[in-house]
């Protein structure tokens, strides 16, 4: 693992969750070590974890009051799960019994430790704690998956004497190692501070008339994580997106547009001074050659439309991209990989995302894709992952080229 910074945990909002395990001692030294690094560390325990340390350890140790219910009994003041994630840099459970990991991937909201876990925005990352036989169980290592998959990190046990007397792996990582991959996380998202890129998300909107237009499903999740992952790793980012119900990721600029002439102009004039782009929008390749300044009334028999092209926002500028990074995406029902590599070498990317709507999982406005990533030197077929978690490896990807 690479040292962190020794400052890479100063100013950070840290969430700590804590569940019933009889690890839940080393918490206290977490926090202990999470302050002293210049954090503010926040605590959410479940109603079972106070069984193992008090709230009232960790609050004089936090400096903050502990929450476990989702309203104080005595004033009805109530604990929002939604601050929570919003106020948090980090969310980190530790330790995380094989029950809460559990909950976790089905979606379990019964206490406020996974309610505040399933409306989190920020990383999550996990450190799980448990006897040897629940922790090589297959249940517990298909939940471990499937929590990575959607973008968790997991923090591994390590080996030892377990509370069952039993020797072997389940004991909650040392509290120096968490705090050092909390730090290494923390640092390793800051490789391209200094760079500049755009990403263009979501769909575009051709109008007919007033009221009517011609578009497509894209949700812009993809390109909205994507912005966040370049965002977090220390980027300066210019969103270029379409309509659509996203939040802005925290530290981006948005540049809203509707038409594809719009996107092309927003682009091309951010892309003047980027050090490259993402063109992962959903952009109508034609549109109404004759906008109606009224609305169109229905009458007797067809309606027809003439189209016209618009312009290939990705292959100018590939054209004029000189030096600089062009990512491209390409979305097929068909003969997938000969159109992606057309496109690889046609609009000059430096590599293509390709997804095929025939994959399971990889629809739209889903929260999944299954993708492969396509350069000149071969190909590199991911399996199904969260949108976040894609968006982390095309992120490392432009790192290593940047690099």
């Amino acid at each position: 693992m690479q040292a962190p910074d020794a400052n890479a945990l100063q100013g950070r909002r840290i969430l700590l969750g804590i569940t019933g395990s009889i690890a839940a001692y080393k918490a206290a030294v977490l926090a202990r070590l999470l302050v002293r690094a210049g954090a503010e560390v926040r605590v959410v325990m479940t109603p079972l974890a106070k069984q193992f340390i008090t709230p009232l350890t960790m609050a004089t140790l936090t400096k903050h009051p502990i929450l476990v219910d989702f309203f104080d009994p005595e004033n009805g003041a109530w604990n929002s799960h939604v601050a929570l994630g919003e106020w948090a840099d980090c969310y980190l459970v530790a330790p995380a019994t094989a029950n809460t990991l559990a909950k976790m991937v089905a979606g379990v909201a019964d206490n406020l430790l996974l309610t505040t876990y399933l409306s989190a925005r920020c990383p999550v990352i996990v450190a799980p704690a448990m006897d040897l036989d629940m922790y090589a169980h297959t249940a517990t290592q298909h939940n471990l998956a499937a929590l990575a998959a959607r973008g968790v990190r997991i923090v591994e046990p390590t080996e030892g004497e377990l509370a069952s007397g039993l020797q072997g792996k389940g004991r909650m990582a040392e509290p120096e190692q968490i705090v050092a991959s909390l730090g290494a996380f923390f640092t390793e998202k800051k490789k391209l501070t200094g760079r500049h890129y755009v990403v263009t998300a979501g769909a575009t909107i051709e109008p007919l008339d007033p009221v009517r237009f011609l578009s497509n499903h894209s949700s812009g999740k993809m390109g909205y994580a994507i912005a966040e992952a370049l965002a977090r790793r220390g980027a300066r980012v210019t969103l270029v997106s379409g309509r659509t119900a996203l939040a802005v990721p925290a530290g981006v600029e948005r540049v809203d547009v509707l038409t594809a002439e719009e996107m092309y102009r927003a682009a091309s004039e951010a892309f003047e001074r980027a050090d490259g782009a993402v063109m992962c929008a959903a952009v109508a390749d034609y549109t109404p050659a004759e906008v109606a300044d009224r609305k169109m009334e229905k009458g007797e028999g067809e309606l027809i439309v003439r189209l016209k092209r618009t312009r290939d926002i990705a292959a100018e500028l590939g054209a004029r991209k000189g030096s600089r990074l062009l990512v491209g995406f390409a979305l097929e029902t068909h003969d997938e990989e000969a159109h992606a590599e057309s496109k690889l070498g046609r609009k000059h990317f430096d590599f293509i995302v390709l997804n095929s709507l025939r994959d399971a999982g990889a629809c739209f406005r889903g929260d999944t894709n299954k993708v492969t990533l396509i350069d000149r030197a071969g190909r590199e077929e991911l399996p199904l992952l969260s949108k976040r978690e894609v968006a982390e490896r095309i992120a490392d990807r432009i790192e290593t080229l940047n690099a």
